[in-house]
């Protein structure tokens, strides 16, 4: 019919195929994206890793050298994830609060209000090691500060240890942790329990992220405390996961509980 006009927009051609090419090209890892990058290691143990020297991250933990520089992580464990721990929190109708990724916080200055958000990030690769990390920075950037918290979670870097532990289960896997541990930061004080095969993650919803990317999936916890406060919750969980590296135990037993420490 005269006088209608078709409403559909056509595509160009050429932005079609740049669309097709740009799916069909494979995402860089962190390690390929390290090595094109102009990174010039600043530590010895950078160097090392860099020439290929150092190309298991257990041997670093195993002499206990600090390490100081993210891109060694991501050059021994490219396939890290990362989750946002919801610290933040508005108050939402009815009462209550709807959490948030980032928390804002504000200070008084002579020119006006000055703010500044924080954001937690913990990391892991779901097997045997995790790290969490935070970062702040202006309002404007919070792009900037996930990464840099990132980055501070990957310096935090530590290996798990986990095993069987529990008494109704003894099979002798490494689907929980070997024994009770304790941690604490500031007024929370947490208690991380084995738990057997089949129970699942039994602890809140932030914790689940840690236990999660620590390739744990059995577990109890008790915790006293402002709770509430997710960065010591989440802090208290860290530490109770570090303190269990701190037992040592007869070759026997350890074979027992089916302890292993580090990626599998």
């Amino acid at each position: 019919m005269k006088g209608k006009t078709d409403t559909k927009r056509k595509v160009p051609r050429r932005l079609m195929n740049k669309a097709r090419n740009r799916r069909m090209l494979p995402e860089k890892s962190a390690r390929e994206i390290v090595l094109e990058s102009d990174w010039k290691p600043k530590t010895t143990l950078g160097k090392q890793v860099l020439e290929g020297k150092v190309t298991d991250i257990n041997q670093i933990f195993e002499k206990g050298i600090k390490i100081s520089e993210p891109q060694i992580v991501d050059l021994l464990l490219p396939n890290l994830k990362n989750e946002i721990i919801y610290i933040g929190g508005s108050s939402g109708k009815g009462g209550g609060i709807r959490r948030t990724a980032s928390k804002r916080t504000t200070r008084m200055h002579k020119s006006g209000r000055r703010f500044r958000v924080t954001v937690m990030v913990v990391v892991g690769n779901e097997n045997g090691y995790v790290g969490v990390g935070v970062g702040a920075g202006p309002p404007g950037k919070h792009r900037d500060v996930i990464d840099k918290a990132i980055q501070k979670a990957k310096l935090n870097l530590i290996p798990v240890r986990r095993g069987c532990g529990s008494w109704e289960c003894g099979c002798g896997t490494m689907h929980s942790i070997p024994f009770e541990s304790f941690g604490k930061c500031a007024s929370v004080k947490i208690k991380l329990m084995p738990a057997p095969k089949g129970i699942g993650l039994t602890v809140s919803n932030e914790i689940k992220k840690v236990m999660r990317l620590a390739g744990i999936s059995d577990i109890w916890c008790k915790s006293r405390g402002q709770r509430s406060t997710r960065m010591n919750l989440i802090r208290a969980v860290f530490n109770a996961l570090k303190n269990i590296n701190d037992y040592r135990l007869e070759p026997e037993k350890e074979e027992e509980l089916g302890i292993i420490t580090g990626k599998v």
